[in-house]
């Protein structure tokens, strides 16, 4: 009698195409959502188009592309079962980047790699890219969700994402424009963003004890609540502050903190202040400082302490914008100014101490 086999396949090893299959149904809905007219196709090609003859308008068009994912943050979506707003921090990360050159966001692709493919989960994640899209203006084009078993738990996952976005050569924005007596505008950050949740996780979680279910009094709400907000996107912010103001450079606020990032677009001959006391950080900061006995130059390193976006103007150009961010609903404030370099080693200085 011959023995009966069963051979080795996709499934037994751990890759259930059947449930990709079926992620890709239910995410169909939200991507169309975000689709802008250059997008030719639809999802499930095996490349996303944009129709580039869109850029004829454009005299000289420079591409802008960005890539990002969003950190250890991905952690508290596991831990609260909540995946429909992870995806607004990726769009975030990744286009506006892109905006602080002054480009218009495009399109994006989105990459999900999962220890198990869970259908609805993986839909509400790309639900979240999609609301983040339509709030950067920005179509989502294209993206791939990877299983992967015995590298990856049943419910671990990551997200990751690349933008394109385009300037005209002649309004591109930076260091170049940057004059002595230009005004740092200040835009508020929704919290923590999605920088720096490992130290965030390390001192709330392994030295404080805290539990993301329990309220928290000062945050208002539960401390599962405060860490999942939503990095706040400003891509037509900016695109609409430039349309509004002259506006000579932008600075993302991610990983490095608030002083790094502006450094990044002020050139070399001169030098940036920030005043810490034309605004308040919230309480969520201040919990992570005293939790941990973290070092206030530690916090500014790390976290964006209340700040997400700035811009930088000149000072004829300071009322139209606040006006202009106000109108959009941004809060916004003059932080600081732009110095010739002296005797500053640094491009990017904070001064004075945090309002109370």
């Amino acid at each position: 009698m011959t023995e009966k086999t069963t051979g080795a396949s996709y499934a037994a090893a751990g890759v259930d195409i059947d449930a990709g299959d079926r992620a890709v149904e239910l995410m169909k809905e939200w991507v169309k959502k975000t689709q802008r007219p250059e997008v030719l196709g639809g999802l499930g090609g095996f490349a996303g188009l944009f129709d580039a003859s869109a850029l004829k308008r454009y005299e000289r068009p420079l591409l802008a592309s960005a890539t990002d994912g969003v950190g250890t943050k991905v952690d508290i979506a596991r831990r609260m079962g909540v995946y429909d707003t992870i995806g607004h921090d990726l769009v975030a990360m990744v286009m506006d980047d892109i905006v602080v050159c002054g480009a218009e966001p495009l399109f994006m692709t989105d990459y999900i790699c999962v220890g198990k493919v869970h259908p609805e989960r993986v839909a509400a994640i790309v639900k979240g890219i999609a609301e983040g899209c339509v709030l950067a203006g920005c179509a989502l084009v294209g993206g791939e969700t990877a299983e992967h078993p015995g590298l990856l738990g049943p419910d671990d996952f990551d997200v990751a994402g690349a933008g394109t976005g385009v300037v005209e050569y002649d309004r591109l924005l930076g260091a170049d424009r940057i004059r002595t007596g230009d005004a740092v505008i200040a835009m508020a950050s929704s919290g923590l963003h999605s920088n720096g949740y490992s130290l965030v996780r390390h001192v709330l979680f392994d030295r404080a004890g805290m539990s993301l279910e329990g309220h928290v009094e000062e945050l208002g709400r539960t401390l599962g609540e405060e860490l999942l907000e939503p990095t706040k996107i400003y891509s037509l912010d900016c695109m609409a502050l430039t349309r509004a103001a002259d506006v000579h450079a932008y600075s993302h606020i991610t990983g490095g903190g608030l002083a790094a990032n502006l450094a990044r677009v002020i050139p070399d001959h001169l030098h940036a202040t920030v005043d810490r006391s034309t605004w308040t950080p919230g309480a969520i900061f201040d919990l992570v400082g005293k939790a941990g006995q973290v070092e206030r130059l530690e916090l500014e390193k790390t976290l964006n302490m209340g700040v997400g976006m700035m811009a930088v103007v000149p000072q004829e150009s300071v009322d139209v914008a606040l006006t202009a961010l106000a109108d959009r609903g941004v809060e916004a404030w003059v932080a600081g100014e732009i110095l010739d370099r002296g005797d500053h080693a640094e491009g990017a200085t904070m001064t004075g101490d945090y309002a109370v």
